[in-house]
């Protein structure tokens, strides 16, 4: 695993952010994986990205808390990151793995409208992350394949966003370029 250090902080603060219920705090964090990812490519920051960004989809959702099952399920959600946070300070990257596919599992386990509601939480989580990953340069291609979806679900969703939060993308309007154009000549 790449960026340990880092990605224990992340894991550590998404867990205080959790027990205060501060979903903006944890989607932040989110995206700070999504950072490392856009480097590293690595699986394993992946996984804590889609992880760390559900959860805060989940916690801003207050009907899932009433359905039938979201107590087993969020303390199997819990459980895992307080074990992520343990392997990652052991450096041992099975338990790693085993904490983040227990919470994939407990999702498999769910029924009714809260297995629906958090698979779609998932995928959409799937989807927002590539997106992002796709914003810093990564090809569609390679991001597509790095979070396991379709080239057409990364390209419908990159292609509905309005704009971009990173400045980079941000484009200058055609009345200002050519006043530019102007000034140089």
């Amino acid at each position: 695993m790449q960026e340990r250090e880092n990605i224990l902080r992340i894991f550590k603060e998404t867990r205080e952010a959790t027990s205060r219920g501060d979903a903006a705090k944890i989607k932040n964090l989110s995206d700070q994986t999504t950072n490392i990812v856009s480097l590293t490519h690595d699986p394993d920051n992946i996984a804590a990205a889609v992880i760390i960004y559900s959860l805060s989809k989940i916690i801003e959702r207050e009907d899932y808390k009433s359905l039938p099952g979201w107590n087993k399920f969020y303390g199997v959600y819990i459980e895992g990151i307080d074990k992520s946070i343990d392997a990652l300070k052991r450096n041992d990257d099975e338990l790693y793995d085993k904490s983040i596919n227990r919470i994939h599992k407990a999702i498999d386990k769910l029924s009714g409208k809260l297995r629906d509601y958090i698979q779609d939480v998932f995928r959409k989580a799937e989807i927002n992350k590539a997106s992002r990953i796709y914003e810093h340069g990564i090809s569609m291609e390679k991001t597509a394949n790095l979070l396991g979806i379709t080239l057409f679900e990364l390209a419908s969703y990159a292609g509905e966003k309005e704009g971009s939060d990173i400045p980079e993308s941000i484009t200058i309007s055609v009345k200002q370029r050519v006043k530019f154009a102007m000034e140089i000549f």
